[in-house]
């Protein structure tokens, strides 16, 4: 089973080569690596070229201009030939070497998707983890509070996207909720927990950047919630960051 795991980037120089580099020591050999590159114009393509090599052929990558990173995660499974997709941040890496292969591990034939859990860590100190994100409370009746399976954990075959569609870029915070609210709510997807650490995640990212970006991440979360017919509304979906905080103390396992 060849694994497609897609990293889009811009101007991601000073944390790209952790994403590369972990993803070179997976111990699972049939991945099929590309890097999407909205055009950098710092040294992220030397960085890019710099791993060529190592890869053996397994590394790909194109740099141009794209509508933002949904369109370029789309571009990434297009042109991509992996049995399962999944998606690796240009700002995180993967927290064990053997992640992919534990990951593969769980695809038998009747499951469309696989997901685990994730931790945030502070971007000057990897070692410190600030919150560790379980996917292992997820029910698909908590979309309407806000929660998915952690994206950068979430693994699915590619005939799901040929049946139900890429990421709907015309969210530029939620696109990932949509997407997997789409696929668990609407179509009922098939899908399997792995308890697991898939990936570290530096803070910072486009949702959680500033209570302004969270705001209207909210707002693309109801939408994507009304698009399924699920009935929530902003009061419901911000109960989860209580949840979150408490969940931050916690940091389970």
């Amino acid at each position: 089973m060849k694994v497609t795991i897609i990293t889009v980037a811009y101007n991601s120089a000073k944390t790209l080569a952790d994403a590369i580099e972990s993803v070179l020591r997976q111990t699972y050999d049939d991945i099929d690596y590309w890097i999407i590159d909205g055009q950098s114009t710092d040294s992220t393509i030397d960085i890019i070229k710099s791993y060529e090599n190592k890869f053996n052929g397994r590394l790909h990558w194109v740099s141009e201009k794209d509508k933002g990173i949904y369109d370029a995660m789309n571009k990434g499974i297009r042109l991509s030939s992996g049995d399962v997709i999944g998606i690796l941040n240009s700002d995180d890496y993967f927290t064990s070497d053997d992640v992919i292969e534990k990951m593969v591990a769980q695809f038998t034939d009747d499951v469309d998707a696989v997901y685990g859990d994730v931790h945030f860590v502070k971007e000057d100190h990897l070692d410190k983890t600030v919150r560790y994100y379980s996917g292992r409370i997820f029910r698909p009746w908590l979309t309407k509070f806000g929660f998915v399976p952690p994206h950068p954990s979430f693994y699915a075959r590619r005939t799901v996207f040929d049946k139900y569609g890429l990421y709907d870029d015309s969210f530029k915070i939620s696109a990932d909720f949509e997407m997997i609210t789409r696929l668990c709510c609407k179509h009922h997807l098939k899908m399997k927990y792995l308890h697991i650490d898939f990936v570290s995640m530096r803070i910072g990212g486009a949702s959680t950047r500033s209570w302004k970006s969270r705001m209207e991440g909210t707002r693309e979360v109801v939408r994507a919630c009304k698009n399924q017919d699920i009935k929530t509304c902003r009061l419901m979906v911000y109960m989860k960051y209580p949840i979150k905080m408490i969940e931050s103390l916690l940091i389970y396992k």
